[in-house]
């Protein structure tokens, strides 16, 4: 994140505050979901399960890095450029594993309701797991170009320096932003395509299956993860309301940009693992089960 203004040491404090905060707090939240996840088998043998919790871990990660940049923007602003793209290359991987990963959990969702005869065949925890590694090598490409670009066209002595680590700025072109917008476009209208695919099919399923509330249920889950979309290209907003609202109170800049990256980047990371894992009740018992406090009492019968 870019500020242009600096801040005055109690504005900086109180942002950064907030900011580490809410991440802890995400990542609190989350790790409780990745502990009873590992702490009950049943969900590791279940490939619906593998890929949720491998959204949430996902965003954990992403989480963890978006705050550790936003606070070294702050703190140690002048970061190694070797550093930087390691940083960057692993945080816009996370970023683009989420879509990927929701849509591997809609196809899971309709081979389930409508090729359940097949379901255990095609759907197993191996090719689940061969699932996530390409989802992080498809992840990976655009950070791994963007890097490949920088060994290509400036000298080597350059991951020797130091910059403001929000961008690789050492290479930031028009024509880099151009192939920027297309990937992700590319990747959003892929995603969005095999949703409304799944639920359209689902919804036929549904409406042919005597017995259909399994059905019911995966058009639900398949429109939240419609919902979790959204939240997720939330951030995609933010350069473009940090254009429409900073020309309008240029004063304000630092604050604006503050608000866009909370409310487009740290707040549905907050609000995406627990549409899913709430709303599951087997998965949400296990998490009261392991994490309620329990009374013991000792009944004593007098001799």
């Amino acid at each position: 994140m870019n500020t242009t203004k600096v801040d005055n040491f109690e504005e900086a404090f109180a942002k950064n505050i907030v900011i580490v905060f809410l991440g802890f707090i995400i990542i609190f939240i989350n790790g409780i979901l990745v502990v009873t996840f590992f702490k009950n088998s049943i969900f590791q043998s279940d490939p619906r399960y593998i890929l949720y919790i491998h959204l949430v871990m996902n965003d954990m990660l992403m989480i963890f890095l978006s705050v550790t940049l936003y606070v070294l923007t702050y703190a140690w602003p002048f970061v190694n450029v070797s550093v930087c793209c390691a940083l960057l290359v692993i945080g816009s991987s996370t970023h683009k594993n989420t879509p990927l990963n929701l849509a591997g959990m809609a196809i899971e969702r309709y081979i389930a309701v409508c090729k359940p005869l097949h379901h255990p065949q095609i759907c197993t925890v191996h090719r689940t797991y061969i699932l996530i590694c390409l989802i992080w090598s498809v992840g990976f490409i655009p950070g791994l170009t963007d890097v490949i670009i920088v060994i290509a066209t400036r000298p080597l002595t350059i991951f020797n320096s130091f910059i403001v680590c929000y961008t690789l700025n050492i290479y930031t072109t028009k024509y880099h932003e151009e192939k920027t917008v297309v990937v992700q476009v590319i990747y959003m209208s892929f995603v969005w395509i095999v949703l409304i695919f799944t639920y359209i099919r689902v919804l036929l399923t549904a409406k042919k299956a005597a017995v259909d509330s399994s059905a019911k249920k995966a058009q639900s889950t398949i429109l939240l993860h419609g919902i979790q979309l959204l939240l997720c290209m939330l951030s995609y907003l933010t350069p473009v309301l940090d254009m429409v609202l900073i020309p309008f109170f240029p004063a304000h800049r630092t604050k604006i940009t503050f608000f866009n990256y909370l409310l487009t980047n740290i707040i549905p990371r907050l609000l995406s693992p627990l549409i899913y894992g709430i709303r599951d009740h087997k998965f949400f018992k296990h998490v009261r089960s392991s994490f309620s406090c329990k009374l013991l009492i000792v009944m004593v019968e007098p001799t």
